[in-house]
């Protein structure tokens, strides 16, 4: 019984991570977006901008939301669901679902800043707490 609880806690904070994830990023996108109109900045920052951006939703997020145990996981996971549900998100609007390599990269890179992300946040946390 306890193993389902924590096993439903865990996807529970993949999804509350990710969901927060993808708010940070879309704030971050409609601030960039007001700064592009305002700014007479080129199109080359468009793509470097939105990818820091996402990565740093992902690893704030995970920061934030995941605590327990094997944050690494949860933070991976986390990331993985935030760059299918955002590419899902974007290439509906964008009208075109066409796989290339760099949905791939992006996938790697995701689980890559979540899994440090959600490790960073169990081992802070932890001494956080054991200091106060």
């Amino acid at each position: 019984m306890r193993k389902d609880r924590v096993y439903g806690d865990g996807i529970f904070t993949v999804v509350k991570t990710s969901g927060l994830a993808l708010a940070l990023s879309l704030l971050g996108a409609v601030i960039f977006a007001v700064l592009l109109r305002v700014c007479n900045w080129g199109d080359k920052v468009i793509y470097p901008v939105n990818q820091t951006l996402k990565g740093l939703a992902i690893a704030v997020s995970a920061l934030v939301c995941i605590r327990g145990e094997r944050g690494w996981l949860k933070g991976g996971g986390a990331g993985l669901l935030f760059t299918g549900i955002s590419y899902l998100a974007f290439s509906a609007i964008g009208g075109d679902f066409s796989l290339s390599w760099l949905i791939f990269a992006e996938l790697a890179l995701a689980f890559l800043l979540g899994a440090i992300g959600g490790t960073l946040a169990v081992n802070l946390k932890g001494s956080v707490t054991s200091l106060g």
